[in-house]
C-alpha cells in the first residue's frame, strides 16, 4: 500500500446530503473556503435542483416549482454575481405589476400600496371594493389602537384581528400571506415570518404610523416597497431561461473545481458516528449498484426536517429528531396550463390572483406566469399556474391529477371567465414541501441549533428553519458550510 502524501492527509472530505439549491450552494461555499475540502453531494433524485425544474414546451417556459426570487434578501443575488450569472436575470413586467384578490367571486385589485397587512397609502383603502365600509374604517383605525403590552410570539391571525379587524384578515391578509406560506394564519408565527410588523408596532405604536414614517424617510423606501403588494413585485427576478439554468450554472461551476462529486439516484441508508478525524460514516445505496460506505470529516444535511430526523435516528439523538419531526409540512399541487388569451373574458392584466379561504373556493391562487416575465408563452397566449391544497385544504391532494385539472378549469371558468379548455394542462405535486412556521417556531429552531452545535461536524440547512424562499435557502446552506469548514480535532 502506498503511503499517503501530506496533501492527502490534510484533505477533508465532507458529505452534503441533498442537491437542491440549499445543498448546491453549501457545496459551492465549502470548496470556496479551502482547497483541501472535497465534497460528495448525495441526492436521491436522478437530477440536481430539488423542486426547481424548468421545461420548454411548444413555446411555453414551464417552471415546475418556484419561478422567481426576491432581490432584497442577498443570498441569491450574491450567488448569481459569483457565478457571473447576473446578466441572465429578468425583472418583472411593469405593465402588469399588480395583484388581484377575489371578492364574492370577482377579481378586484389589491389596494395600491397595501403592505400585506397595512396601507402605505391609506386613502386607497377608503375606496377598495374588497372591504365593506365598516371593514375599511376598522382597518384604518389601527392608527389609534394601543400597542400590545408584551411582545411574545403570536399568530398572524391574532395580530391582524387585534390591530386591523377580522374583515381585513379574512379578505386581504389571509389570502396574500397564504399565497406565500400556504399556511393557516391561526397557527402561523408572526415572529418567524413577518417580524417587521411586530417591530413596527413596538417602535411606533401602530403599523400604519410606522409605514407612513418609513415612507417619508429616503433610506427606508426600499423597506416599504419590499412589503407593498404591488411595488414588492419590482424586486423579483427570474433567469431568462428559467430557474433550472441557475442550477445548471452552479453544477457546472462545482464540477470545474475538480473537488466535487455529484451522486444522483443515491439514497442515504445509514448515518453513524466514527472516530476522529473521520467523525461520520455514511452508507448509501444506488439503484443497480452495491451499497457503499464512506467516511467523512463532516456531514451537512440539506433535506426536509422530517427526512433529516430519519437519517439521524441511528445516532440516538432522540430529542433532536423529535424537534425536527415537530416542524409540520404542508403539501401542495400546481396545475400548469397553457391558453389563448382570447379564451378569457378577463383581460388578464395582472401578475395573478389570490383567493380568500372565506370564498370557499377550491384553489389558493393563480399565477399569470407569462404576465410576470417575458417569453414564457407564445404571442397571444398565456401560461397559468393554479395552486391547490396547502395547510387549509389538504384533502384536495387526495384527488387524482385528472380531477385536479377539472377543479382548476372549473375555478378558472368561474373566476376569470375561461370559456375554452386549455391547450394543455398538467399537475406537479409537492408532498410535504412547505414547512409550516407555527407559533413558537423560532424557539424550536433555537433548540435544534443548540443541539446540533453540540455534535461535532454536523450541520443542518434548508427551508425548515429560518426562511422558505430561494435566497433564504442559499444563505442557510452557505452559513452551515462556513461552520462546517472549520476543522475540529
Amino acid at each position: 500500500m502506498c503511503p499517503q502524501t501530506a496533501d492527502q492527509r490534510s484533505r477533508r472530505r465532507i458529505a452534503v446530503v441533498g442537491a437542491g439549491i440549499t445543498g448546491l450552494a453549501a457545496a459551492h461555499q465549502l470548496v470556496s473556503r479551502s482547497e483541501q475540502i472535497h465534497v460528495d453531494i448525495i441526492e436521491t433524485a436522478n437530477e440536481p435542483g430539488g423542486i426547481i425544474r424548468t421545461e420548454l414546451r411548444d413555446g411555453f417556459l414551464i417552471e415546475h416549482g418556484p419561478d422567481a426570487f426576491i432581490t432584497n434578501r442577498p443570498g441569491a443575488v450574491s450567488l448569481c454575481e459569483e457565478l457571473n450569472f447576473s446578466d441572465q436575470l429578468l425583472r418583472t413586467n411593469e405593465q402588469y405589476r399588480r395583484s388581484l384578490v377575489i371578492r364574492n367571486g370577482n377579481p378586484q385589485s389589491v389596494p395600491d400600496g397595501f403592505m400585506l397587512m397595512a396601507p402605505v397609502r391609506p386613502a386607497a383603502i377608503l375606496t377598495t371594493p374588497i372591504l365593506s365600509i365598516p371593514g375599511r374604517l376598522r382597518l384604518l383605525a389601527e392608527f389609534v389602537i394601543p400597542r400590545a403590552s408584551h411582545h411574545d410570539d403570536e399568530s398572524l391571525a391574532s395580530f391582524v384581528r387585534r390591530r386591523f379587524g377580522r374583515e381585513a384578515l379574512d379578505r386581504l391578509v389571509q389570502p396574500l400571506v397564504g399565497g406565500i406560506y400556504t399556511s393557516d394564519p391561526e397557527k402561523l408565527s408572526l415572529k418567524a415570518t413577518m417580524p417587521r410588523f411586530q417591530e413596527m408596532e413596538r417602535t411606533h405604536g401602530s403599523v400604519i404610523r410606522a409605514a407612513l414614517a418609513d415612507g417619508r424617510t429616503e433610506d427606508s423606501r426600499d423597506t416599504v416597497s419590499s412589503l407593498s403588494s404591488g411595488a414588492r413585485y419590482s424586486l423579483f427576478v427570474a433567469p431568462a431561461a428559467g430557474l433550472a439554468s441557475l442550477v445548471q450554472r452552479l453544477v457546472e461551476h462545482l464540477q470545474t473545481s475538480g473537488r466535487v462529486r455529484l451522486r444522483t439516484g443515491t439514497a442515504v441508508t445509514r448515518l453513524r458516528r466514527a472516530s476522529p478525524p473521520a467523525h461520520w460514516q455514511l452508507d448509501t445505496e444506488q439503484t443497480g449498484k452495491e451499497s457503499e460506505t464512506r467516511s467523512y470529516e463532516g456531514v451537512l444535511l440539506s433535506v426536509p426536517a422530517y427526512i433529516a430526523a430519519r437519517i439521524l435516528e441511528p445516532t440516538e439523538e432522540t430529542e433532536l429528531c423529535d424537534e425536527l419531526r415537530g416542524i409540520e409540512c404542508a403539501s401542495t399541487a400546481i396545475v400548469t396550463s397553457g391558453h389563448r388569451l382570447s379564451d378569457f373574458k378577463h383581460p388578464m392584466n395582472a401578475f395573478g390572483l389570490v383567493v380568500p379561504a372565506i370564498e370557499n373556493r377550491k384553489i389558493l391562487a393563480v399565477s399569470f406566469a407569462s404576465r410576470k416575465f417575458p417569453d414564457r408563452a407564445p404571442d397571444g397566449q398565456i401560461l397559468l399556474r393554479t395552486f391547490v391544497g396547502g395547510a387549509m385544504q389538504p384533502e384536495l391532494l387526495d384527488h387524482t391529477d385528472e380531477e385536479l385539472i377539472r377543479i382548476a378549469e372549473s375555478e378558472l371558468s368561474h373566476l376569470l371567465g375561461m370559456h375554452r379548455s386549455p391547450q394543455f394542462a398538467e399537475v406537479h405535486r409537492y408532498s410535504r414541501a412547505m414547512p409550516q412556521y407555527h407559533v413558537g417556531h423560532l424557539d424550536r429552531v433555537s433548540g435544534i441549533e443548540t443541539r446540533v452545535g453540540s455534535i461535532p461536524q454536523l450541520e443542518l440547512a434548508g427551508s425548515a428553519f429560518r426562511g422558505v424562499g430561494i435566497p433564504d435557502c442559499i444563505s442557510s446552506g452557505r452559513a452551515a458550510a462556513d461552520r462546517l469548514a472549520i476543522p475540529v480535532d
